[in-house]
Parts: structure tokens; C-alpha cells; sequence
């Protein structure tokens, strides 16, 4: 059951969006926004995302943060850099970066669900309309921690299995092609 909305009140969509090699290009602690750099189509596939009813989160691991390799600050630069050169103005509903490194206790580091539990709760979110999507095996066991639909990016070994998908791109012209079809 989610709480803190009115009985009547209509649940939201959202996808749950991991950042490294799901919508840019992953060069190892990434801590100089100069060095964003978008995966071809992520902008658009977010923006029809958005069209479509759906609320954006950025979800992102960033242990480089708790390993001292660079600050808050910094990650937060680049989530600013990202949101401009992937067009999405207003940029994400909602971003958490989980700066734990690996060996710590988990908090909203993935596969925690924490952050996508939390956020469901606050932003009255239906969980048969979200979704988390990623290109690790963490960024898909939090979706399926929370019970929400996952979606696996991978764009070097795309197998074709469902649920997987060789760019954010990809999964966009599913999930909106499904959608359509289902409403005929």
C-alpha cells in the first residue's frame, strides 16, 4: 500500500535510471563534467520518456566519492552537465548518488532498493508502472528488490532476452511501441 496520498489520487509512472554505461559512456570515476559524454539517443529516448507521462530518477552508484577520488560536488557537476548536453530541461524528478564504496553497509547504494521504496512512498508511485533501468547485475537486483520492472542495457552482448535491451534508446521504443499496441 502507498501512504501519504489521497485515496483517489491517480499512482504515477516512473523510470529509475542508472547513469554509467546506461546513459553515458563510462570513463572509471567520472569527476570532470567536461568529460560527460551522453550515449547517442539517451537524450532523445528521455525525452519521450517524459512525453509520455513518465517521471525520470537518476539512480547512480558513485563510490568514488567514499574512496576520496573526488567530492559531492563534483558528481553533482556532472549530473548538471548531463541534464544540459542530454537536453532534459527540467532535468530529473529526482537524483541519488550513493557514494558508499562496495565493502561498506549498504544504505542507497544498489542493489539497495531504498532509494526507488522512498521515492515510490513520497511521490505516490505505482509499482506495475515503474521501472529500474541498468546495465549491471546490482542496477537490476534493487528494481527487483523494490518489485518494480527492470530493464537490462547492453549494448556490446545483446542477447535478445527479454528484459534486455541494447541501448536506453531501445528499451524506449518498447516500452512506448508496447503501450501503444496495448491501447487498441
Amino acid at each position: 500500500m502507498v501512504t501519504g496520498i489521497g485515496p483517489m489520487a491517480e499512482l504515477k509512472k516512473a523510470v529509475f535510471l542508472d547513469r554509467d554505461d546506461t546513459l553515458i559512456h563510462d570513463p572509471g570515476y567520472l569527476s570532470d563534467p567536461e568529460k560527460v559524454n551522453p550515449i547517442e539517443g539517451a537524450g532523445e529516448a528521455l525525452r519521450r520518456l517524459r512525453s509520455a507521462g513518465y517521471l525520470l530518477f537518476l539512480f547512480t552508484n558513485q563510490s568514488g566519492i567514499g574512496r576520496g577520488y573526488y567530492e559531492l560536488a563534483d558528481a553533482e557537476a556532472c549530473n548538471r552537465e548531463l541534464e544540459r548536453r542530454l537536453g532534459l530541461d527540467p532535468g530529473f524528478d529526482g537524483i541519488c548518488i550513493a557514494p558508499e564504496r562496495p565493502d561498506e553497509p549498504l544504505v542507497y547504494r544498489k542493489p539497495s532498493p531504498r532509494y526507488i521504496l522512498e521515492t515510490m512512498r513520497e511521490r505516490g508511485l505505482d509499482p506495475s508502472e515503474v521501472w529500474m533501468v541498468g546495465d549491471r547485475d546490482s542496477d537490476i537486483e534493487a528494481g527487483r528488490r523494490a518489485g518494480v520492472r527492470c530493464a537490462r542495457i547492453c549494448p556490446e552482448n545483446h542477447s535478445g532476452e527479454e528484459g534486455s535491451f541494447s541501448s536506453v534508446q531501445a528499451y524506449t521504443d518498447w516500452l512506448l511501441g508496447s503501450q501503444s499496441r496495448s491501447q487498441k
